[in-house]
């Protein structure tokens, strides 16, 4: 787990802008650096809390390794950048809160694999493309896609294909 926590922590401060300085309170040299207030552990990483911090900067794809990850709450901050599809990787997740930031491009499809997922919200942003309609998107609430001008509604799987200029 430390090694897990280590490289997710180091990608974040190296890719992210903080201007508020949230993430240079996390210190690498603790005994267990998983400590930190932002993160929350059980026997591994389970819980990343970096919500409300204005932080910008892209989501690193180093996230996708972290394979027992609960819950990603990085809403309300100015993350831009594409959601990264290495997110699929993470089947033990159950709530992905991504509202309220810069985010572009589509809603990658590997996260329709996340079958633990119960909540996502992905509104306030500027994605584009189609809301998957498989997998836990079946039961994700319209709301929670809200205001993002460029997504279209639900797709239409093997009905319907969509030009939405999305990239």
């Amino acid at each position: 787990m430390k090694r897990s926590c280590c490289v997710f922590l180091a990608a974040c401060v190296e890719s992210l802008t903080d201007p508020d300085n949230v993430l240079q309170s996390w210190d690498p040299n603790l005994v267990n650096p998983c400590t930190w207030f932002h993160i929350r552990t059980t026997a591994s990483l389970a819980y990343i809390e970096l919500y409300k911090n204005n932080i910008q900067g892209a989501i690193p794809d180093e996230l996708g390794n972290l394979k027992s990850l609960i819950s990603l709450d990085l809403y309300n901050n100015n993350i831009s950048g594409n959601i990264p599809p290495a997110l699929g990787n993470l089947k033990s997740l159950i709530f992905l809160r991504l509202n309220d930031n810069q985010l572009h491009g589509p809603i990658p499809r590997t996260l329709a694999g996340i079958y633990t997922l119960k909540v996502v919200d992905v509104s306030n942003n500027n994605l584009c493309g189609t809301i998957p309609s498989s997998g836990p998107f079946e039961h994700i609430p319209l709301n929670n896609f809200k205001n993002n001008p460029r997504l279209e509604g639900p797709e239409l799987q093997g009905l319907a294909t969509y030009n939405t200029n999305c990239s």
